[in-house]
């Protein structure tokens, strides 16, 4: 056959990427209902543990007693949880990224319950690792079952991508995450061609989490209207602060790791851990609970309401608490503790020197932090941006990268191998 016929052969590019519309469409909006319907019952049982129960005790309900108290029992019950339900609610968290191999579908189960009893309990996690886990794990097995022939990335990213856009609202973040993994992967084919399934799945999460639920990242920042030679030294000192922060939360992580393991017993080593949480919490106080998206509007919305030292405070404790949480065993993702982190010390940076823009301070912060935890250059560009939502700042963000990627490329990830030695 000569090579003009073994082309023409060759579907177009069209005729290829139209049949997956309704796979990416379906994938889509069955994650973001999975992610929803795991918000729903963590909120229920949230208002439950931290309201309705301490009232009907007339204990405080962010009292440092009750902090210390419910924090221990949702170590407790997580870690029997875990050793409960089939599979132990996946591998261990601290040698998962955001975006791994599909598990068997017997886990998914056991792990989003543990998850729903994480977020609600007031664990510094988010819910990115385990949800995406769980729709990649729903995706390959529907998808193996009902069209065995595609093959099995294909799976993973679609669900992957629907999960991160209805987590950030836009498919845009889907896309710039997938980028990067595609990126580093060989394949064949434009790399808008790799990214139409994708793409599509993240515009059908997104749009089910929007019209369903009406989530924004936008903390209404005050306006950036023109940028001078002093922001620019700002950015560059307070994202490189950031990364360094981060950096050592990354160099604590196999050391934290290694110690709860040598406890041997996971529910031991969980009900520590969250005693650990729970005494974090009495030193920083009810913001630094949670996942941090409710938090950190609310510390956004006042940026003079704390001092310098309080905001630093809190930065540390969430640091200390992402650490604890992602080593301990507990099912949760970093990126949205990780935000807290940025906006308390962006915002520790705004009161020592007051000529800072808030604007630049907590965009700036953020980007640090998440480059080091995260290791994702576009999406710590995006969140950082989308905080603001305001275009004149990613010039200033996009400058304020470099020196902080150059700090914290080639360093040890927030992730380890099987081994428990740290990934790079």
């Amino acid at each position: 056959m000569s090579t003009d016929s073994a082309v023409s052969a060759e579907p177009a590019p069209a005729r290829r990427l139209l049949p997956l519309i309704v796979p990416a469409l379906a994938v889509g909006v069955v994650s973001a209902l999975v992610l929803l319907g795991v918000s729903l019952l963590a909120d229920r049982l949230q208002d439950v543990l931290w309201e309705t129960l301490p009232d009907a005790l007339s204990i405080g309900r962010y009292s440092s007693l009750w902090v210390i108290v419910m924090l221990t029992a949702i170590g407790l019950v997580a870690g029997l949880v875990i050793r409960a339900v089939p599979g132990r609610a996946g591998p261990d968290p601290a040698t998962m990224g955001l975006v791994d191999p599909p598990l068997p579908p017997g886990v998914v189960p056991g792990l989003l319950l543990v998850t729903v009893v994480a977020l609600a309990g007031g664990v510094s996690l988010g819910p990115e690792n385990p949800i995406t886990a769980a729709n990649i794990a729903l995706a390959f097995w529907a998808g193996r079952r009902f069209a065995p022939g595609a093959p099995a990335e294909l799976w993973l990213a679609l669900a992957a991508a629907g999960t991160i856009g209805a987590l950030f609202g836009t498919p845009i973040a889907a896309a710039l995450i997938l980028t990067e993994t595609l990126a580093s992967r060989p394949g064949t084919g434009a790399l808008w061609d790799r990214l139409f399934g994708p793409l599509a799945a993240g515009a059908a999460g997104s749009l089910t989490m929007t019209l369903a639920a009406h989530p924004s990242f936008d903390l209404s920042l005050p306006a950036y209207t023109h940028t001078h030679w002093s922001d620019l030294l700002s950015a560059v000192v307070i994202t490189s602060a950031g990364a360094v922060l981060g950096l050592a939360a990354v160099y604590a992580f196999p050391y934290a790791h290694r110690a709860f393991r040598a406890v041997r017993s996971p529910v031991l080593a969980l009900t520590l851990g969250g005693l650990l949480l729970g005494l974090l919490g009495a030193l920083g106080g009810p913001l630094t609970l949670f996942k941090g998206l409710d938090e950190v509007k609310e510390l956004a919305a006042d940026p003079d309401g704390w001092s310098a030292g309080r905001f630093a405070l809190m930065a540390v404790v969430k640091t200390a608490a992402l650490l604890i949480a992602a080593t301990c065993g507990f099912r949760g993702g970093r990126i949205f503790p990780a935000v807290f982190v940025g906006v308390s010390l962006g915002l520790c940076a705004h009161a020592l020197v007051d000529g800072v823009p808030v604007a630049v301070a907590v965009t700036c912060g953020v980007l640090g932090v998440l480059l080091a935890v995260t290791r994702q250059g576009w999406l710590s560009l995006f969140t950082a941006a989308v905080l603001a939502s305001d275009m004149n700042l990613i010039p200033l963000l996009c400058v304020a990268t470099l020196p902080a990627w150059l700090l914290v490329t080639g360093r040890p990830q927030m992730q380890l191998k099987k081994d428990g030695t740290p990934l790079r």
